[in-house]
């Protein structure tokens, strides 16, 4: 099967397959996204073997993307709901806190970069990547040649280590 042949299928599915692609994700530019990557794909792919029935290929390659990006969205937003407790995301200072809240969140983050600073470099890395940069665990994962089990797993054990930090520090009071 010839890159022309694939393009020319693309083409003429490239309505359909968006309009699959938005219908799972429900959203428009994340579907133009995975439309973007599905191409990507299928061209190595095709670059790598012959591929029969080229237009059901299609469709499933753009299946799949979407619903490794819905699991992956699930598995964020989890980590990030579940493994903090509520009163943790309650204490995070307001907006317009007052100097002594603000010398109270100047010390937590004192003690996080302690604590953060004793992370292994992959930790840190990962950490960065993820909290400072906003990428995915499959984008870290990719990044840094690691299963995304490993970059779950490692931001767990993160955040398990900030939460043991605001709790020590919450415990001693404030100032």
């Amino acid at each position: 099967m010839s890159q022309s042949r694939f393009n020319h299928v693309f083409l003429t599915q490239r309505t359909s397959l968006l309009r699959t692609l938005e219908r799972m994700v429900n959203n428009h530019s994340t579907a133009e996204d995975l439309l973007q990557e599905t191409y990507l794909r299928v061209t190595r792919a095709l670059s790598e073997r012959a591929i029969d029935h080229l237009e059901p290929f299609v469709f499933q390659t753009a299946r799949n993307l979407a619903l490794d990006h819905l699991r992956a969205r699930k598995i964020h937003s989890r980590t990030m709901v579940d493994d903090v407790p509520q009163d943790v995301v309650h204490s995070v200072a307001a907006p317009a806190s007052s100097a002594e809240d603000a010398a109270h969140a100047e010390q937590m983050l004192e003690r996080l970069n302690v604590s953060l600073s004793q992370l292994s470099p992959r930790q840190q890395q990962i950490f960065i990547l993820s909290r400072l940069h906003g990428n995915s665990y499959q984008e870290i994962a990719d990044e840094l040649n690691v299963s995304l089990s490993t970059v779950q797993k490692e931001l767990k054990l993160i955040m398990t280590i900030c939460i043991g930090v605001a709790e020590r520090h919450d415990s001693s009071g404030k100032l």
